[in-house]
């Protein structure tokens, strides 16, 4: 029905800025609020950013707001999360999620579809 391919991780230094994607398929891509989630080493997994199916409503974990940036472009099927002055605790293995609603929400189990995830890791 929906699939998720992220792309963008990599190896950085502190302060540095990094830009996923996540490229979705078929054409109800607009109806579903997105979500990116992180999975930091030894830890569970925990939210960071989810975006309305509109795009005009986000919300962010307090951990990254300020520094992050989710934005979709509908037309392109394609979220984004802009990472700006990572820190080595930003080091995670990062998913991009869908959920069946219009709404934004941060609880994991809204989700109903996931990428592979993209690996981040943060040098000091």
């Amino acid at each position: 029905q929906v699939q998720l391919v992220e792309s963008g991780g990599g190896l950085v230094q502190a302060g540095d800025s990094l830009r996923l994607s996540c490229a979705a398929s078929g054409r109800t891509f607009s109806s579903f609020a997105m979500g990116w989630f992180r999975q930091p080493p030894g830890k569970e997994r925990e939210f960071v950013a989810t975006i309305s199916w509109s795009g005009t409503i986000t919300a962010y974990a307090d951990s990254v707001k300020g520094r992050f940036t989710i934005s979709r472009d509908n037309a392109k099927n394609t979220v984004y999360l802009q990472m700006n002055s990572l820190k080595p605790e930003d080091t995670a293995v990062y998913y991009c999620a869908a959920a069946r609603q219009a709404g934004t929400t941060a609880r994991l189990d809204a989700y109903d579809y996931w990428g592979q995830g993209t690996q981040v890791t943060v040098s000091s």
